[in-house]
This record gives structure tokens, sequence and C-alpha cells, in this order.
């Protein structure tokens, strides 16, 4: 099978490629197929973004594509900042002011409430849409919590801020292969190989 990612992010395309390499044999970026689009995500629900994403590639190429999405869930704020992860603090998009609001509203939860609960996780929607529409899922989690210290350069977004349970350090300070190895994103993509090997089955 060859796909396209719905993305020109080298990063998510290595990785995907590593771990999709047994069922999908060469994987596009947008950029290899010389499409230039933006795709409005205004769905409610990650898998229904990375769907919307990776539905309108299908379309566009007539071979299977591959879109996902990602945010993190904050406990204490009722799941925020969820699927507006990207564009928290509004627009332009920017890691310092989404990280910055991200704390402020914890802070300002805690000075009124005096409670202090900081767990949180990640989440990630993979999903491998066929031009006749029909797809497959993956979804992954991994969990932690928001510390106010911002630690180590590795990584983007909430990176720094995120206390990984499981690596006892901040994904920021991780490298990329302890990050992969227990992240969202590879999760998801373990769930949705799982569901393509039982497909073929």
């Amino acid at each position: 099978m060859k796909a396209v990612l719905a993305s020109n992010n080298k990063h998510k395309l290595v990785e995907i490629k590593t771990m999709l390499k047994d069922k999908i044999r060469e994987i596009y970026t947008l950029k290899d197929m010389g499409i230039e689009i933006e795709i409005e995500e205004n769905g409610t629900t990650f898998e229904q973004n990375a769907y919307i994403k990776a539905s309108t590639i299908a379309k566009l190429t007539g071979l299977p594509a591959i879109g996902d999405d990602s945010g993190i869930c904050v406990e204490a704020l009722n799941g925020e900042p969820n699927i507006y992860s990207a564009r928290y603090a509004g627009e332009p998009c920017n890691d310092a002011n989404n990280n910055k609001k991200l704390l402020d509203k914890l802070h300002a939860l805690e000075a009124k409430t005096g409670v202090v609960n900081r767990k949180a996780y990640f989440q990630s929607v993979v999903v491998l849409c066929y031009p006749d529409g029909s797809y497959i899922s993956g979804s992954g989690k991994t969990y932690g919590q928001i510390i106010d210290e911002y630690r180590g350069t590795n990584g983007f977004g909430y990176d720094p801020i995120f206390l990984s349970d499981e690596l006892g350090k901040t994904f920021g300070e991780a490298v990329m292969e302890e990050k992969n190895t227990i992240s969202h994103r590879s999760r998801a993509l373990k769930d949705l190989l799982q569901k393509l090997n039982s497909e073929k089955a």
C-alpha cells in the first residue's frame, strides 16, 4: 500500500514510516504530492479532526491518507486545552503563550480553591482514510502532570512543563528515542497497526 501523510512534518513522517513500514510501503508528504492546502479543523474531537485531514487528502489524491490530531488535557481544567492545544492562547499560535495561559489558569484555580491537581495527559488519534471515505483509527495516551518550572529544550508545545509519570522527567528533557517509546502518537500508531493487522487476518 502507498499512502499520503496529511502534513509536511518530517518528524511525524519518520515516526509514522517506522511504525507502519510493514503495512504501508511508501508514505508521501503533501509537498511530495505538490499539494498546498489549509484544511479547516472544525471537528469537536481529536478523531474528527484527524479524519477531516485524512479524508480531504484521500479524496484529493485518490490514495489512502493518514491524518493525526493531538493535544494535552488537564484534569483540573475540565480537560482543557484539548483539541485547542495548538491555538489555546489565540492567534498567532505560540508555544510560549500557550504554556503561560495554561499555567495562569491553573494558578488562578489553585488560588481560588486551594486545591492543587496537576494531573494531565497527552492524547493522539491517528486515522488512515481510504478514498471511499472508510477509515481505521488508532488512539493513544500518555500520563503525567503539569509543573511550573520549564525543563529541557527538546520537543515543542507543552513538552517543557509536562512531567511524564513513566520517564520521571519532562518531555522537554527527554531525547526523542525516550519520548517515542511512551508517546501518545507512538501508542496511537501501535493501536492503528494492531487494527490493520487484524483487518488483514
